[in-house]
């Protein structure tokens, strides 16, 4: 990364992984801009950068333009992870709208005016919304079910304008169901995170519907890997990757291994289905494949690496 790119900004650089990419950039020895508002993220995911002299943490918006264009100049390449939470997008959805949206068109617009050489875009499996085809390619129809969903492909498409229109070199990364340390354990975060706290604490967990919805797994060390992969490579401008590790698995399974895990007994609720919610992921990750990137971590290890985190944290 050094030899191609000197100085990186990471949106979203407080949170799950836009955190994990900045530690493995420093590693790499890039300079290094978190950009976050700390409305989701986390100043302690930072904590033990602040010593890093290639390291600087700014409190910014990324809807707040001129505040924005503070930060750019010198920028090689952008990591663009800050986004709207499912919860934003179910309470406020013209923020949602303003965060993935804008927000997304407010970086793209700077990195046009300031030359920045590469542009990693976050997105989401959100936007194919329910499996017509499976499995899920990235040819798959998009027609997302939810406020987030729209909101994520209407960045998107601004990420593939300015490709086509401008000349940015852009790469968009479809995340799926990321799990690993770091990850928010409260009732907002993510599945593995929510289950493992609930189940670590001897409290029963819940499930929306009847558990036989399916997701596709994916530990957060394995999507920083393939953000710097395609960063690096010559064969990714102008592309769009499904980021996902082909570990596809149905929400009651996902309890089942974790409750072996911990060496605990079930204890499982069910309520009602959530507005949205999507039944099936079944990915199919061949295109990053076929360029060379492999996903590395196994589920069980992934999950136990996690388990080890949480009961620290806990």
């Amino acid at each position: 990364m050094k030899t191609k790119f000197n100085r990186a900004i990471v949106t979203g650089g407080a949170g799950f992984i836009g955190s994990h990419i900045i530690e493995e950039l420093l590693k790499q020895g890039l300079e290094v801009i978190s950009i976050d508002n700390y409305l989701s993220g986390k100043k302690e995911n930072l904590a033990e950068f602040k010593d890093n002299p290639n390291f600087k943490e700014v409190d910014c918006d990324i809807t707040d333009f001129d505040e924005l264009k503070k930060h750019i100049n010198g920028v090689d390449i952008i990591f663009h992870n800050a986004a709207s939470k499912k919860t934003i997008c179910l309470n406020d959805p013209r923020r949602d709208l303003d965060i993935n949206a804008k927000g997304t068109f407010n970086l793209l617009e700077l990195s046009k005016d300031f030359g920045v050489k590469k542009f990693v875009h976050a997105s989401t499996g959100s936007v194919y919304g329910e499996g017509v085809i499976i499995p899920q390619d990235e040819n798959h129809p998009l027609v997302p079910v939810s406020y987030y969903g729209v909101s994520k492909l209407a960045g998107e498409k601004y990420v593939k304008l300015f490709n086509r229109i401008h000349g940015l070199d852009t790469t968009i990364l479809r995340y799926f169901h990321v799990y690993g340390s770091r990850q928010d354990f409260s009732d907002e975060g993510g599945v593995v995170s929510i289950f493992t706290n609930k189940i670590l604490n001897d409290k029963p967990i819940t499930i929306f519907g009847d558990g036989t919805q399916q997701r596709a797994f994916t530990y957060v060390k394995d999507v920083v890997d393939a953000n710097i992969f395609v960063a690096k490579s010559n064969l990714t401008n102008g592309k769009i990757y499904n980021c996902a590790s082909g570990v596809n698995i149905t929400l009651k399974q996902l309890a089942e291994v974790l409750y072996k895990l911990l060496e605990k007994q079930e204890n499982i609720k069910y309520d009602n289905w959530t507005a949205g919610d999507i039944k099936v992921f079944n990915i199919d990750n061949s295109k990053i494949r076929s360029i060379g990137f492999d996903f590395k971590t196994s589920f069980e290890d992934g999950l136990k690496e996690t388990i080890d985190w949480m009961k620290k944290k806990i």
